[in-house]
């Protein structure tokens, strides 16, 4: 599924981000920066060491982690994206403890990353929906709204893709994206 929100294309369509051939795709992290399950280990192992290496230099300014929310930048190594911005969504306790707000967050902090470096196109994945149990629903919701109030504010993003992991998120995106943008 395709919309246009500005001037950017927004794509919802599944498969693995680590295959995107984007600018940049953007890893759903852990605030140890040094791969783990999911999304994250498998960036680490298709991108190489050269990942991993420079997550390590980056810790060393960051002793505690990188903080939920928070976006940083690397190397792509042998993925076909450029670059990957890592970021840290938030683990889902119910959505009282503001979840909502850190998962937009999350989003915006990689936008704004990709603005700052001169990205055109970024994978997202469904950040913060595998092992952090956010509620694919409401995440969709979070992360298309984002993005949409991002765009409606900031120029240069040419495409921004959604790779979904299987069917049920891909339709759950969807259905999300048709609310959004109609």
């Amino acid at each position: 599924m395709e919309a246009r929100i500005c001037n950017t294309r927004i794509t919802l369509l599944p498969g693995d981000i680590t295959e995107q051939e984007t600018d940049a795709i953007v890893n759903a992290a852990n605030p140890g920066l040094m791969g783990g399950g999911g999304v994250d280990g498998a960036i680490h192992m298709k991108g190489g060491p050269e990942i991993l290496k420079e997550c390590k230099s980056i810790r060393r300014s960051l002793p505690e982690g990188l903080p939920t929310g928070e976006a940083v930048i690397t190397t792509g190594g042998r993925l076909r994206a450029r670059k990957v911005i890592h970021t840290v969504g938030p683990v889902w306790s119910g959505g009282e403890r503001g979840e909502p707000e850190l998962l937009a967050k999350a989003y915006r902090s990689s936008l704004e990353l990709s603005l700052k470096m001169g990205l055109k196109t970024v994978s997202f994945p469904s950040i913060s929906t595998g092992a952090y149990g956010y509620p694919v629903e409401k995440a969709s919701r979070v992360a298309l709204r984002t993005v949409a109030e991002f765009l409606k504010k900031n120029k240069g993003i040419e495409e921004i893709r959604f790779v979904l992991h299987n069917t049920n998120d891909l339709k759950t995106y969807e259905n999300a994206l048709t609310e959004i943008v109609h």
